[in-house]
């Protein structure tokens, strides 16, 4: 699985990466530091899985969110913030996310989150087969 994260913050991005990497069922196949950033490596890598902060300088995650499901219908798109993730969820699902994650407890929700995806592509697979 192929996954972009997309934070303003180096630190989470590294930390992502570490996590991911520790996880298992993907890798990260690129990263930006902002929303138009991550529009164009998206375009560029046509990753599987999206993290996106909520909170990104010249794009925020709802826009890029927005963007990347007219775009790329298939990819799954999980926005972060360090705010109520729940509260958050409906603005990210009414903008195309697939879900929201609270990096103050980012571990279990990325791990569930990577999960789910990676089920939904071996779904994909079987019922294509």
């Amino acid at each position: 699985m192929r996954i972009l994260i997309a934070d303003d913050s180096e630190i989470v991005r590294s930390a992502l990466v570490a996590i991911i990497l520790q996880a298992g069922p993907g890798h990260v196949c690129a990263e930006a530091a902002d929303g138009l950033q991550a529009l164009e490596r998206a375009q560029d890598v046509r990753p599987d899985l999206v993290l996106l902060d909520i909170n990104m300088p010249r794009a925020n995650g709802l826009e890029v969110a927005r963007r990347l499901r007219k775009d790329m219908p298939q990819v799954a798109i999980f926005v972060m913030s360090q705010n109520d993730a729940a509260m958050l969820l409906p603005g990210a699902k009414e903008a195309g996310a697939d879900g929201c994650l609270d990096k103050s407890d980012i571990v279990p929700g990325l791990m569930r989150s990577l999960k789910d995806v990676e089920d939904r592509k071996s779904s994909d697979v079987k019922g294509g087969a």
